[in-house]
């Protein structure tokens, strides 16, 4: 995985996401607020990246069965491919709330996101997890910012690494690169219904408590028609479905698409390719998508 270049030196954090890390998130988007010392973002010119890493963390059964049970996996002695991204979303917070990152977190979406598992990690196993972003680089619809993470084993083995891509909404570049195009996996007749409270339940395992997944009232005031399903809970709910037919290292690599609202329905759909599978969700009655995926022998 290509590994943006990070100059400043990496600092430690809990990998927590509380409350003080929300209110961080919110106040460079109000106006006169973001304009205060210690609130307000530094300029984009000049950003040469951040990076966090945490005290090492034990892979908790309770925690990992809460999150499991959720996104519909099964409970083994193992994390489910998606779960380290638990263990890295307090340092991507972290970063993104850093006044030295040039972009508000509110309103910073996340686009992609691709994981590559080298091995299971066990239940019970203490793992090192560290992230770091770099400069943006050009999209047609603004700029993106590419979180990389990291987990590694006591030994120092690289077991699972991922690169999230969060687009900040601007003047785009029209040259940019689209992207890597994925394949398509029409809906295969599974339908699957969401209920109001998921992205509060998400939240309370995750920690991602950004108010567009939370309340109708929260989602209206950023611009939804009501609350949204978390990007991450949807690619997790994907895998879950294809789980037992992905090999231990494996890639997977996600676009997310249009919202999810909540309560609601989404169609999942898979087929088999050359050396994986390709798997989408869509909205049921108009065909919209909703994620496209696809995995592949890492």
């Amino acid at each position: 995985m290509a590994s943006p270049q990070v100059e400043r030196a990496a600092r430690t954090h809990d990998g927590s996401a509380g409350v003080g890390t929300l209110l961080r998130a919110a106040l460079p988007s109000i106006p006169v607020v973001g304009s205060l010392p210690g609130v307000r973002k530094a300029s984009p010119d000049g950003f040469e990246g951040l990076a966090v890493t945490r005290p090492p963390v034990v892979v908790e059964r309770p925690h990992v069965e809460a999150y499991g049970d959720l996104c519909g996996f099964p409970r083994k002695d193992v994390a489910p491919l998606t779960y380290p991204h638990m263990l890295a979303f307090g340092l991507h917070m972290a970063m993104m709330t850093d006044t030295a990152f040039p972009a508000p977190a509110i309103g910073t979406v996340h686009i992609a996101n691709t994981i590559i598992r080298h091995r299971h990690v066990v239940v019970g196993e203490q793992v090192a997890v560290a992230a770091r972003v770099g400069p943006s680089r050009p999209h047609a619809k603004g700029t993106v910012f590419d979180f990389v993470t990291e987990v590694r084993d006591g030994t120092g083995e690289l077991v699972w690494e991922s690169s999230s891509a969060y687009l900040r909404r601007g003047r785009g570049d029209a040259a940019a690169p689209e992207g890597t195009v994925l394949p398509d996996a029409p809906a295969t007749g599974a339908t699957w219904s969401l209920p109001g409270d998921l992205g509060r339940r998400y939240a309370g395992v995750s920690g991602d408590h950004n108010p567009i997944h939370l309340y109708p009232l929260t989602a209206k005031a950023l611009g939804f028609p009501r609350q949204i399903a978390h990007g991450m809970w949807s690619l997790a709910r994907c895998v879950a479905a294809l789980e037992n037919r992905l090999p231990e290292a494996v890639t997977v690599e996600v676009a997310f698409k249009k919202p999810i609202l909540l309560p609601g329905k989404v169609a999942f759909g898979s087929r088999p390719t050359d050396d994986g599978y390709a798997f989408s969700l869509s909205d049921p009655r108009s065909g919209a998508p909703h994620l496209a995926g696809v995995s592949r022998p890492a």
